[in-house]
């Protein structure tokens, strides 16, 4: 039992083969579950489709193209919006952490905008940016911007002050101490925020693709539900799902590579 229970001390590290083999058990245990609920007869196969068939119909569609193209647009259409959201949100978080003059102009304004529903902005993005894929990509702008904003702020603002005491002491200008101080020692943590925040623009990504869209993940979930195609709603869930985890494990990766010494590559 003592051997046990050092795998349960708080907040602590175990050994990566049993951190790995923990989390393929949890896998394991969702499949087991799903199979035996399939076929137990409490819920038509309609609507929830046993693991073997949507491992099928996943293969069907693997090999033909439409689920490539939808891949390949709706990848797209995130990273253009979660990238201008971080060319902005960055710089702008950075500004409301460093001086409380622009946090009391600009930081009740985000918190504000922050609490509108993005499904409601519909109407106005179309009007602003017509249907075509500009208006898809600011709804993933929208969506992840002011989120990603206050999080930098954040972050800037967790930055021990004495930092910024010892720059001045050695003679940096105020400049210098943003550049050199402030957004060094924040940078692990803004990495993470746009790690999160990379998450939340593929959660809009079916929000998004309601705009007129011909093609795309999100669109053919929402065609597949009209036409009652289960089995294929199951396997681009599944695989929005896959899509996300490999980023989320790449951006840890990333940050445990470049920022080594922070606390946060342990998140």
């Amino acid at each position: 039992m003592r051997g046990l229970a050092r795998y349960w001390a708080l907040r602590q590290d175990v050994p990566r083969a049993l951190y790995y083999s923990a989390a393929v058990a949890g896998f394991g245990t969702v499949v087991l579950a799903w199979w035996w609920l399939s076929h137990s007869g409490f819920v038509e196969t309609a609507y929830l489709p046993p693991p073997e068939t949507v491992w099928e119909t996943a293969g069907e569609l693997l090999r033909g193209e439409t689920l490539w193209s939808d891949l390949k647009i709706s990848f797209l259409r995130v990273t253009a919006g979660f990238l201008l959201s971080a060319a902005l949100g960055v710089p702008l978080g950075i500004w409301i952490g460093s001086f409380k003059l622009v946090e009391g102009f600009m930081q009740p304004l985000t918190e504000f905008v922050r609490y509108v529903p993005v499904p409601a902005l519909i109407p106005i993005l179309m009007l602003l940016f017509d249907l075509g894929e500009l208006s898809k990509v600011m709804l993933i702008f929208v969506g992840t911007f002011f989120q990603l904003t206050l999080m930098v702020a954040d972050e800037i603002r967790r930055v021990p002050y004495e930092l910024l005491q010892v720059s001045y002491t050695l003679g940096a200008r105020r400049g210098e101490s943003i550049r050199l101080v402030l957004w060094n020692a924040a940078k692990p943590g803004i990495f993470d925020a746009l790690r999160l925040c990379n998450g939340w623009a593929w959660t809009y990504l079916v929000v998004a693709e309601l705009i007129a869209a011909n093609e795309g993940l999100g669109f053919r979930v929402l065609k597949f539900y009209r036409f009652v195609q289960t089995p294929k709603i199951f396997v681009y869930l599944i695989l929005l799902g896959a899509v996300g985890l490999l980023l989320d494990f790449a951006f840890r990766k990333m940050n445990q590579r470049l920022f080594h010494w922070a606390d946060t590559t342990k998140r």
